[in-house]
């Protein structure tokens, strides 16, 4: 489509529509949802602020038709359009979330506001897809931490939604930075950072720039990986949304190391299969079916980017025959006693901030899902004292490895 033939929109550039409360926001449901785990209010002043400024640009005459929802955190956007008054409900909506704990909290809300049969009828993605920006009109997506995510997914949007697109990005002031206006404006010709309201704010973005190098999945060859037992390089892929990107993350590097040495019971896993818990750009997976060619490896992450990008990496080494990768909150689809070595590099921060609390629930998934006699090597930083949670959770544990920074474990579940 040339750019006589975009459809005119009813606000010049450089503006944005006057915001206001609007009806989106005045819904009960708003001060009634959870996150998942519950953990605390699920709807916070940048979800209130992007329904208000989505209201705004529909009053004014852009269209409600093809609006998609990009990582809805736990459902507070997309349970408002759908509860929405007629005139502000979307034409066509759709959705689509990276962590799975999301679309659990997302579904929980919808049960308790009497909305899981509009939720189930809507198109969703496995993450924030091309399928899921395709001919977008609008598209509201609370900003990600990382530049990465932003720059991931401001490019999917950029490059296959609608000519007249119009993106929300809406955040907390505290979490926003000036990089973030920047990575909006190399995919988008006009990008306006909207008026605070509650300690937050939206940036909207139009006229997309087309043609531009996708800048994810990206690759990178690691060299000098003898310490692993592996011959180099070691190839690892990541999407945007991965923690840590392609690094090889230090602490799976010692880990992974220690078990090359032998320094650990868990390997050769006792029935030829291994988890790798926690996946990200799979590393861990990769390396154990290359170390063994008679493994079968499973790598489960909550994030569709993770596991997409462990799937590619997988396919780097000539091993994704061997390896299958689950998209799962935890283990739940694992029952009790059913897995008999487990690998896990728990994640220690949540947001910006150091938290124990998502490891101290694998760690706790671990236990439940392992073999009497089974073993989970396990590598987490030194300073957050994991030790009494791995005795409690799964059994006796002893050091295998230590460092300034981290420590290894091997634990063993009581028979």
């Amino acid at each position: 489509m040339s750019p006589s033939d975009v459809p005119a929109s009813p606000v010049p550039e450089g503006r944005t529509p006057a915001v206001r409360p609007s009806a989106l926001t005045s819904l009960a449901l708003l001060d009634d949802l959870d996150q998942h785990p519950p953990e605390g209010p699920g709807a916070d002043a940048a979800d209130r602020l992007l329904l208000d400024t989505a209201a705004a640009w529909w009053t004014a005459g852009h269209p409600r038709d093809a609006v998609a929802v990009a990582d809805d955190r736990w459902g507070a956007l997309t349970l408002s359009l759908l509860a929405a008054p007629p005139e502000l409900r979307p034409l066509t909506l759709r959705t689509g979330q990276d962590a799975r704990s999301g679309e659990l909290a997302a579904q929980a809300n919808a049960v308790r506001h009497g909305l899981t049969d509009s939720l189930q009828a809507l198109p969703r993605t496995c993450g924030v897809t091309e399928e899921l920006v395709a001919g977008a009109r609008t598209v509201l997506m609370p900003l990600p931490r990382a530049l990465e995510t932003l720059q991931d997914w401001t490019w999917l949007v950029a490059e296959h939604a609608a000519d007249d697109v119009v993106l929300l990005a809406g955040g907390r002031d505290k979490h926003m930075t000036r990089s973030m206006n920047e990575v909006l404006a190399a995919c988008f010709t006009d990008v306006v950072p909207g008026r605070g309201r509650g300690k937050a704010r939206v940036l909207t973005a139009r006229g997309p720039r087309r043609g531009r190098t996708a800048p994810f999945p990206r690759r990178q060859d690691h060299s000098g990986v003898s310490d692993l037992g592996l011959p180099p390089p070691l190839t690892l892929h990541a999407q945007g949304a991965v923690y840590g990107g392609t690094s090889l993350d230090p602490g799976t590097r010692l880990m992974l190391s220690t078990l090359a040495d032998g320094s650990a019971e868990a390997l050769p896993s006792a029935d030829g299969t291994l988890l790798d818990l926690g996946c990200g750009n799979g590393t861990i997976a990769v390396w154990a079916a290359l170390r063994d060619p008679d493994l079968q490896v499973t790598a489960v992450d909550q994030s569709a980017s993770a596991v997409a990008s462990t799937r590619l990496s997988a396919e780097a080494a000539g091993v994704a025959d061997r390896v299958r990768t689950v998209r799962d909150d935890g283990l739940s689809r694992w029952p009790d006693g059913s897995v008999s070595t487990i690998l896990l590099n728990p994640p220690f921060h949540r947001g910006n901030a150091v938290d124990p609390t998502v490891a101290h629930r694998l760690i706790a998934e671990a236990g439940r899902v392992l073999a009497p006699g089974g073993h989970l090597v396990c590598v987490w930083n030194s300073h957050l004292r994991h030790r009494p949670v791995l005795e409690r959770r799964v059994g006796p544990t002893r050091q295998l490895a230590r460092n300034p920074t981290f420590t290894v474990t091997e634990s063993t579940r009581r028979r």
